[in-house]
């Protein structure tokens, strides 16, 4: 059997160098490309000494943990233990998974038996396996990203009660730091038009009336004031009288988009 060091020293690096990426990705760290680059050829070295290398199960299980976590800590940076510990584990994780994903791609090939000694040759286009590792890249970046959009928009949904003409709901509120609206000097939430009459009932009396630009164009809107406006942030409660609110479009599984200064002290 012939073993060429350069062609596994290309493949290790790139594979090392796409599961570091992903890793860096996953823990919000930023990328340095020329540590990663030296992560990924340490990872090309490492698997072609290690083979070369007789060591017991245990000691070989810790060797590979250990030459594991050192990519991770060449290819992270960070003033504090955080950042490489996230993007170890990540690390970890991501090699599992496309482990599993390639060890699927070889059942579905099969490991044929060529001779009369059994020897075994694996035949796996190289086109799938590069189709599969491409997949399981796009797969993971948009993962991570669809997840963290999620764990931002949720950590900026709070619970909101609005009291006005004797009614009282309770509304998730969406603190967007983008709503700088003001009428009058003063800043506007955004709610829809059931919204209003919820809370107003069927007649209410709006204060007046602000243009508000939106991706569509610019549309008139009336506004409104609301009595009391308490919001539940973190440990405490910030109570606000006089909340002035507008109609326009929300979604999301909100019914109220905050003004940025009614979280401000």
């Amino acid at each position: 059997m012939k073993v060429y060091i350069e062609v596994a020293f290309l493949e290790n690096f790139l594979i090392d160098g796409v599961l570091l990426f992903l890793a860096l990705q996953c823990a919000r760290v930023r990328v340095s490309w020329w540590r990663l680059g030296l992560a990924s050829a340490l990872g090309g070295v490492q698997a072609i000494v290690f083979p070369l290398l007789s060591l017991p199960a245990w000691a070989a299980y810790l060797a590979k943990f250990t030459g594991g976590a050192a990519l991770g800590l060449i290819a992270a940076r960070g003033r504090r233990a955080r950042p490489y510990l996230l993007t170890i584990a990540a690390f970890f994780l991501m090699t599992f998974a496309l482990g599993g994903l390639l060890t699927a791609i070889y059942s579905f090939f099969g490991i044929e038996t060529e001779g009369g000694e059994g020897f075994l040759v694996e035949r796996v286009p190289v086109g799938l396996m590069v189709g599969g590792v491409c997949s399981f890249f796009i797969a993971i970046v948009c993962g991570a990203r669809r997840f963290y959009r999620y764990r931002h928009t949720a950590r900026n949904i709070l619970e909101c009660a609005l009291c006005a003409a004797g009614r009282k709901v309770r509304w998730r509120g969406y603190a967007d730091s983008g709503n700088l609206l003001e009428f009058r000097g003063k800043p506007v939430c955004v709610t829809s038009a059931q919204a209003i009459f919820a809370l107003f009932g069927r007649h209410p009396h709006a204060e007046g009336h602000m243009t508000i630009a939106t991706v569509n164009g610019q549309k008139t809107s009336p506004v409104f004031s609301c009595d009391t406006l308490a919001i539940r942030t973190g440990g405490e409660t910030l109570e606000r009288h006089g909340v002035l609110l507008t109609v326009g479009d929300v979604a999301g599984g909100v019914q109220l988009i905050l003004h940025t200064a009614l979280l401000e002290a």
